[in-house]
C-alpha cells in the first residue's frame, strides 16, 4: 500500500502533537489497587530523571534543561530534589532560593507537559519547616495534574513509627490544599525497608504510595523479593531513586544487575526514577564538567552513566 505525501506528513504531526502533550493525554494520576493509572484508569509508568541536591548543583534547575531531557532522554518525568540541610544553598538556609530552584523545575515539567516529583530531600525530619513548604508549594500547584509531592527521601535512622507520624501530618496539610494528586511516603534504612509500612500502612487517605530505591550493583534479588511482598501486601510502590552502580553512588556500573532491575520493573508497571543530573566525579552524576547549564548536551558531555540511561529512557518510553 502507498501512502502520499500528505498523509505521510499528517501521520509525522500527529506523532509529535501526541508525544509533546503527555500529560494532556494521561492527565490527574490515581491508583487502582496497588497500580498507578491515568485520567481513563488506564496503567501507566513514569520514567525519567531526577536532578542532583539542588543545593549543590543549582545551575541545572531551569525549564531548558527539563525541556532538553524530555526532548532528548524522552523522560516523561523530572524529580527536583531541594537539600534541605546539605550545601551552603539548602532549604535550611536559604529556603527563597531554594524555593525559586524547585519552582524553576516544576514550571519547565508543566510548560513542557510532563510529570514532576517535588522531592523533600532529606534524611532528617524537620517537621515545622516541612509543613511550611508543602502548605505553600501545594496550594500553589494543586491545580495542575504535573504534581507528585515526596514528601520524605530516605529517612535513614527513624524508625517508621517516626516516620509514619511526620508523614501523616504532612499529608493532612498537603491534602487541605490539594485533595488528588500523588503523595510518595519514604520507609527507614534510605528506603530499604519497604516491609515496615508493608504491615503498618498510613490509613485515611487516597492516593498515597510508599518509594523503594535501589543501586544496583550493591542491592540485589533480595530487595526485589521484599519490594514484591510488600506489593502483594497492598500498598502501591513508586521507585523514586535508582542507579547502576554502588549505593554509595560511585563504582562501575554493573550492567547485568541493572538490566534485571529494569525488567522487574517493567513487568510490574513500576514507575521509575534514576539518580542523577549533576556533574560530581563520581559514577551517579550524569554530566561531566562541560555540560551546560541549560541542557543540549552533547554525546561527549555524558558519561557513561548518562549514555547508558538515555538509552534506557529511550528504549522504554516509547510514547
Amino acid at each position: 500500500m502507498k501512502f502520499s505525501s500528505t498523509i505521510v506528513v499528517l501521520l509525522f504531526l500527529m506523532s509529535v502533537v501526541s508525544n509533546g502533550q503527555f500529560v494532556k493525554k494521561h492527565g490527574k494520576l490515581s491508583l487502582m489497587g496497588t497500580q498507578l493509572v491515568d485520567q481513563n484508569k488506564k496503567p501507566i509508568v513514569l520514567r525519567g530523571m531526577s536532578f542532583g541536591w539542588h543545593s549543590m548543583w543549582p545551575r541545572f534547575y531551569n525549564e531548558k534543561s527539563v525541556r532538553w531531557l524530555k526532548k532528548d532522554f524522552k523522560c516523561n518525568i523530572v524529580r527536583a530534589a531541594m537539600g534541605i540541610e546539605l550545601g551552603q544553598f539548602s532549604y535550611l538556609k536559604e529556603p527563597q532560593f531554594s524555593k525559586e530552584k524547585i519552582e524553576a523545575v516544576v514550571n519547565g515539567a508543566i510548560q513542557s507537559d510532563i510529570y514532576v516529583i517535588i522531592d523533600w530531600h532529606s534524611h532528617n525530619i524537620n517537621l515545622k519547616e516541612a509543613k511550611e513548604f508543602f502548605a505553600e508549594i501545594s496550594k500553589k500547584y494543586a491545580k495542575y495534574p504535573n504534581i507528585i509531592y515526596e514528601v520524605f527521601n530516605e529517612p535513614d535512622y527513624e524508625t517508621w513509627q517516626e516516620v509514619k507520624s511526620y508523614t501523616e501530618e504532612i499529608i493532612r496539610v498537603i491534602r487541605q490544599n490539594d485533595p488528588d494528586n500523588i503523595i510518595l511516603v519514604g520507609c527507614p534504612h534510605w528506603d530499604q525497608d519497604i516491609n515496615l509500612p508493608a504491615s503498618d500502612p498510613i490509613i485515611g487517605y487516597n492516593n498515597i504510595m510508599y518509594t523503594m530505591h535501589f543501586y544496583a550493583a550493591t542491592h540485589g534479588k533480595e530487595l526485589r523479593d521484599r519490594t514484591d511482598a510488600a506489593i502483594k501486601s497492598g500498598i502501591p510502590v513508586f521507585i523514586s531513586e535508582s542507579a547502576g552502580m554502588e549505593a554509595t553512588g560511585d563504582g562501575p556500573l554493573d550492567y547485568q544487575s541493572w538490566q534485571d532491575y529494569i525488567d522487574w520493573m517493567e513487568n510490574r508497571k513500576l514507575s521509575w526514577i534514576t539518580w542523577s543530573v549533576s556533574d560530581k566525579d563520581e559514577t551517579c552524576s550524569i554530566l561531566k564538567k562541560s555540560a551546560k547549564s541549560d541542557g543540549k548536551w552533547k554525546d561527549e558531555d555524558l558519561k557513561e552513566s548518562g549514555i547508558k540511561i538515555r538509552e534506557y529512557l529511550r528504549k522504554y518510553n516509547k510514547e
